[in-house]
């Protein structure tokens, strides 16, 4: 079920035309007010861009890219190396990629508040990073300077910036990285001698300069480094906009507080503000970044007469009558048809035009199908609806879908008469699944695998199925492509759109990611099936490691409506032979076999994702005993540890506040989830009863939080966390294969009910351990004592104290990473956590 490369070719180079990189609008035309429609015309006597370089899904100043697309009104782009995949998540359990596509969506919807295009590169966020060296050899140097150059010959951009310095002041390896990068790219880019295989598509280009933003620039001059030459521009960005009615500042809050999984919701600053950017290479410049580059008409040869199209457009516009403005945007849609088309200004003015014909028209349309999703080679009813809201004659002359339909017409739009074009679409049966690109193959070290050149540095995928719209203007055509959107109507959100997507005949997800054996005992493993059509049937069976026996081998399933489910159980022993591995769902019907699972990203403020991971589980053996069985669990910032703790034989209650309210006495252990103090700052009113319970002989865990309230974006101290006063740092170990030395190889916690050992810290994923504790009272004990690659020990992973009859602990080692993983030794050493007493 894949597209023919030719075929796949042939459709990015629709959607993403090679001499100009116009990213498709998903959900719904967004309507212009007469100052946005100004700034648009203003915008067409801009010929100038800039890219934006950062590492990370939130790094982006939002100030400085208001600015440039709002007020400099030149082309302007932010690149993300990576898509957060490594951050923390303070809205729900997803980790890893899932988190990554939530910062995707994240990203795009800050774009579209503050203006300027989104790319990344195939780079994964693998966590924190200290230094450049680790984040590109584990991405791989070249591989990722690729990327960035491949993005410098698409986007062409005269100026780039970047978020970071190439060293230890950007504070995180990826950060320093990305500045390296750019730098490097910059110097490389316009050298067809490097990766020429980008030139089938691109040409090489060299930016008039690159800058670093920096963050003030005392801390530039006190820190200078030799290869900074020390020219610096200030810019003042938080300027008013009167045709907008807003600052930039303004635009930059709502913009950053887009990043809600990361807890950024930012104030409006309504103050000034300086910018400051430091040049790094390229021409010398004084006062303006700008500064001799050419960015009139005079760039393109030939342009005169459309230069004087473009000054009529701005100095006749009416904003009580932008209709009024279409005769001479179709004037000055002719006049660029007839430059250089391989311009890339000619290009993307050309494109901008078009924009402004349909803003000033009020044209509105779209293609709706009757579901979200739909198979291979079935049918889907699509209804497409075309008003226009003016008086100017316009003709709808065809409708065309990527599926190879196409309907011819001479229909003559009625002011605010909304057509209504039903019909009905044939997927191809060739036609492929809609995983995002980067995730189609497994990763790879830090780096996500994509063979498609073009598909490279594009935020999402093409859309499954896009409508072309030809309209007839003024005796001039004008042809739209959009995505074919599903639309559905909320009680309370009222319209509502997702991606629309193709999915398998049938999906299986397991109930669980990790079944852990501390025995031979039997356990129980349930699929859930889910029809992607209309009756699909076949049989089911798990395959898994030598060593495991499953029963039955096989089970039949029957699912007569799209969207049904069934639930299968199958009986998993693992015999002495038994080794870890993974445990996969395989489906196998009349069109084939079927392997992937089925999940949602859903959340209000980003479209819903669809993905299609793997259908499997992990299968782990492991000598495990835990003698504390009545666990309660309170919920932090999202994370599946009580999964995992049911998995290990426990009883897991989730406390809220009536049972924080109620008797604590017959929990065996109480467990805080990760940033739960963050998240849920009422949990201060419950921190003596808790300590209460320490003392009457409960055992308290408390899971890492952070210094400051970064959720809430507040001050607020955090609460007394234990018996016994303790500081949070941000101190962390991020190799995750760091030599762990245990200070006291006696303590309990290390010896009982399981003996750890080194052999207990293989395989653990990202890091060790993030937010340390430090400062602590002569009462607690540190555990461990781990350190990065040169540099000092620390021991605040893990540190407990008894207080009366009860135990305590505080720790930053990443449990709500390990576990969910299935890392044997993180199950054995949270098992002694728990049963610290026991």
């Amino acid at each position: 079920m894949r597209f023919p490369t030719r075929l796949l070719l042939l459709l990015l180079a629709y959607y993403f035309p090679l001499s100009a990189w116009a990213q498709v609008p998903y959900g719904p035309i967004k309507t212009a007010s007469t100052g946005d429609i100004l700034l648009n015309l203003k915008k067409l006597d801009v010929l100038g861009s800039v890219l934006y370089l950062a590492a990370h899904p939130d790094d982006e100043n939002t100030l400085l890219l208001a600015y440039m697309a709002k007020d400099k009104l030149v082309r302007t782009a932010y690149m993300a190396l990576t898509r957060g995949d490594g951050g923390q998540n303070l809205i729900g359990p997803e980790q890893g990629e899932y988190i990554g596509v939530i910062r995707t969506q994240e990203l795009l919807a800050a774009r579209r508040v503050d203006g300027p295009d989104q790319f990344f590169s195939r780079a994964y966020d693998f966590g924190f990073s200290k230094s450049t060296d680790e984040a590109v050899r584990t991405w791989g140097q070249d591989k990722v300077l690729a990327d960035v150059v491949w993005i410098i010959r698409k986007f062409r951009p005269d100026v780039i910036i970047t978020r970071f310095p190439p060293d230890a002041r950007a504070g995180h390896g990826h950060h320093s990285a990305s500045a390296y990068l750019g730098e490097e790219a910059f110097k490389i880019s316009n050298d067809p001698a490097k990766f020429p295989e980008q030139l089938a598509y691109v040409k090489p280009w060299q930016a008039k300069r690159i800058f670093w933003n920096a963050f003030i620039p005392g801390a530039f001059l006190s820190n200078k480094k030799p290869d900074e030459k020390g020219d610096i521009v200030g810019i003042e960005t938080g300027v008013f906009n009167p045709e907008l009615g807003r600052s930039y500042g303004e635009i930059a809050a709502e913009s950053r507080s887009q990043h809600k999984s990361q807890g950024f919701g930012a104030p409006a600053n309504r103050a000034a503000k300086i910018d400051y950017l430091v040049l790094k290479n390229g021409d010398p410049v004084s006062k303006n970044p700008f500064e001799g580059i050419d960015m009139t008409w005079k760039r393109v040869p030939g342009s005169e007469a459309v230069q004087a199209l473009v000054s009529q457009a701005i100095t006749t516009f009416k904003p009580a009558q932008p209709s009024a403005s279409v005769p001479t945007l179709v004037k000055l849609y002719q006049a660029l048809g007839k430059l250089d088309t391989t311009n890339i200004y000619v290009k993307a003015k050309r494109q901008e035009v078009q924009t402004l014909m349909q803003q000033c028209l009020g044209l509105w349309f779209e293609s709706n199908p009757a579901d979200y999703a739909a198979t291979p080679g079935s049918t889907v009813n699509v209804t497409t609806n075309v008003v226009s809201r003016t008086d100017v004659p316009i003709k709808l002359t065809q409708v065309r879908y990527s599926t190879g339909k196409d309907t011819t017409m001479n229909l003559a739009l009625k002011p605010n008469d909304v057509v209504l074009l039903p019909t009905t679409l044939t997927i191809p049966k060739n036609q492929k699944i809609s995983q995002p690109y980067w995730l189609e193959k497994p990763l790879e070290k830090g780096l996500f695998q994509v063979d498609n050149q073009q598909l490279i540095g594009l935020p999402e995928n093409p859309p499954a199925v896009s409508a072309s719209y030809t309209f007839e203007i003024d005796g001039q055509s004008f042809t739209y492509t959009r995505p074919v959107i599903y639309k559905s109507t909320d009680a309370v959100d009222g319209e509502i759109y997702r991606p629309f997507i193709i999915q398998p005949d049938v999906t299986a997800n397991l109930t669980e990611r990790v079944f852990t054996f501390a025995d031979n005992a039997p356990k129980t493993a349930t699929v859930v099936l889910q029809a992607g059509r209309n009756t699909v049937s076949g049989s089911l069976k798990l395959n898994a490691p030598a060593g495991w026996r499953i029963t039955p081998a096989t089970q039949s399933f029957d699912l007569k409506n799209k969207g049904d489910e069934q639930r299968l159980s199958f009986t998993i022993t693992p015999t002495a032979q038994a080794t870890n591995g993974s445990l996969q769902a395989v489906m196998t019907t009349g069109a084939g076999t079927f392997t992937t699972g089925l999940r949602f990203v859903a959340y209000k403020h980003i479209p819903t994702q669809t993905l299609f991971p793997p259908a499997e589980a992990k299968l782990v053996k492991l000598d495990v005993k835990v003698t504390a069985k009545n666990i309660g669990y309170v919920t932090g910032a999202g994370d599946e540890i009580p999964a995992a703790l049911e998995q290990m034989g426990c009883r897991v209650t989730i406390l809220g506040a009536a049972e924080l309210n109620g008797n604590l006495t017959g929990y065996d252990a109480i467990v805080m989830g990760v940033r739960a103090y963050n998240v849920n700052p009422s949990l201060a009113r419950y921190q003596p009863k808790l300590m209460e319970y320490v003392k009457n002989g409960g055992n308290l865990i408390v899971q890492y939080v952070t210094p400051v309230n970064s959720f809430l974006r507040n001050e607020t101290p955090l609460p007394p966390l234990g018996p016994y006063p303790f500081a949070i740092s941000r101190e962390r170990v991020t190799e995750e294969d760091a030599h762990m030395t245990f200070i006291n190889p006696q303590h309990p916690l290390l010896n009982t009910p399981n003996k750890i050992t080194q052999n207990d810290f293989n395989g653990w994923i990202q890091e060790r351990g993030i937010y340390f504790a430090q400062d602590w009272d002569k009462q607690y004990e540190p555990i461990f004592s781990a350190h990065d690659q040169n540099e000092a020990a620390k021991e605040g992973s893990l540190i407990y104290a008894k207080y009366g009859k009860g135990h305590y602990m505080y720790t930053g080692l990443v449990f709500f990473r390990e576990l969910p993983a299935g890392v044997p030794g993180a199950y054995r050493l949270f098992a002694n956590m728990l049963s610290a007493g026991k």
